[in-house]
Order: structure tokens, then sequence, then C-alpha cells
């Protein structure tokens, strides 16, 4: 884990958001570093998913700061969240089903072919009109993938012929395009098997061993316990507890998910 004395990635202080007379954040705190993967945990509408999408531009906060590497920023939008270095994976996974792998990660960020000017000079092409660079993106594919020490057999293989385990995997892989410094995930084991959950896991850690910041939703204790570095509570939109995971008893972190403890630095 990074040392306490570098900036996080992430610091989210007294974040508030209501719906209506629903108060669903109430003053959360939040800070991620580089080379950990906290995990946000609590149980139904205790905040997890909407302090996600607060994250990912999705949502505005009420009030409250958002810092990146120890500078404030606003996300005003999901696309502002991505040139900021933040990629979010959802529970919805917003892949297309006729297209390849290939095709899936470049969705809306396709690369064109570069041309020849009259300088000698290659120059890259906007135009419309302009080929895919399929090449580039084939490769480009294969090496997050293998960045990701995944088990898809081609990239050019459709998604529709892809296990669920596979998919997600997809969907982890599209988030790398551009080097993000915070990745979220939103229970990205949900309704998956043993083995492809296993897979999804080890992803998960090479995202950290990669450098990234991560932040993992689940209700899945033992899959939290498996790859979080350190544990965050919410229950009913507050912060409920701190834990390293490595130290935390399952009990402990469920006293803290119900409510039987509030232990915000155990």
């Amino acid at each position: 884990m990074t040392a306490p004395s570098t900036p996080p990635v992430l610091s989210v202080r007294g974040i508030h958001k209501a719906f209506g007379h629903v108060e669903a954040l109430t003053d959360v705190d939040l800070d991620v570093h580089a080379h950990e993967v906290v995990a946000l945990v609590g149980d139904n509408a205790a905040g997890k998913s909407t302090l996600a999408k607060i994250i990912s531009g999705v949502l505005q906060p009420d009030a409250g700061i958002i810092e990146l590497d120890g500078e404030p920023v606003t996300v005003p939008s999901a696309a502002v969240a991505h040139t900021l270095g933040i990629a979010t994976v959802f529970q919805e996974l917003a892949l297309c089903d006729n297209l390849d792998v290939v095709q899936n990660l470049f969705l809306g960020r396709e690369v064109r072919k570069t041309r020849t000017g009259r300088d000698g000079r290659r120059h890259g092409s906007n135009r419309a009109g302009a080929p895919l660079d399929d090449a580039l993106m084939e490769g480009q594919a294969r090496e997050i993938l293998t960045a990701l020490t995944s088990h898809i057999p081609s990239v050019r293989t459709p998604l529709a012929q892809l296990s669920a385990g596979q998919r997600q995997t997809v969907a982890i892989a599209r988030t790398l395009l551009g080097n993000p410094r915070l990745v979220v995930l939103d229970e990205p084991t949900a309704s998956l098997s043993v083995a492809h959950t296993a897979e999804v896991l080890t992803h998960i850690e090479r995202l950290r061993d990669l450098g990234h910041a991560v932040v993992l939703i689940s209700h899945n204790l033992n899959d939290v316990r498996a790859v979080a570095d350190r544990i965050e509570v919410l229950r009913h939109g507050r912060n409920n507890g701190t834990f390293a995971a490595r130290n935390a008893t399952y009990e402990l972190i469920v006293a803290a998910i119900t409510g039987a403890t509030s232990l915000l630095h155990a």
C-alpha cells in the first residue's frame, strides 16, 4: 500500500447528496491511494452506488469537496471524469453483443489511420470517412488484456460468445484505455460463478499492481477480504467504519454494516 505521506489519488470530504427529502449521503469522506484497493461496503441503500456515481460524474453532490492528487476538481459529467482519469464499470456493462472484443473496447473511441502530409510527416485524421486503424486497436487490445492476465481466447471473438466473467474482463479492460489513475468497480462479481469470480478478482489485483487506485463496491465480503487493502463501511449514507482488510474479521465488518457497532477506525 502507498505510504500515508503520499497524497491520495482520490479524496472526498463532506459529501452530501439528497433526493427530495431522502438523504442519500451525509458528510461522507473517502481516500484512495495509488496501488490500493479500497472496498466500499454496506447494506442496500447505504449510499455506495450514489457515491460511485458522484465520483464518476453521473451525479452531482449537493455539498462537499472532491480532490484528485491533492487538487480540488469538479466532475460535472462522465465525459469530464474520463478526461480527469476516472474510469468506472457499473453493473450494467454497456457492452454490445454483436461487436467483437476490440470493437467493444474502442466503441466511441475508435482510432483512425494517420496520413502522410506533403511535409513527409504522419498526421492523425479525424475525418469521418478516414479508415479505422484496426491493426493498432487490435494490438492495444492484446496489450491491455495481457496486462490483466486475461483468458479471452481472441480479441476478435464476438461478445455474444463470451462467458459472463469474460464480459466483465472486457468491461474492466475498456477502463484502461487512456491509462486512468482511478478505477471504480460497481459489483463486478455479482451473479458470477466461483471460477469467473476468481478471474475477476485477479484482474482487480492486477489493476492495483499496475499502479491504479481502485474503488471496489461489493456485497460479497469474501471477495472484499480477498483483494482489498482497506474496507470502508457506509450505513444510511454515513461513514460507519474504516478497517484494514488484513485485520478485520467478518463479524466486525458485519457489525459495522448492521449498526451493531460504530468503529470509524478499527
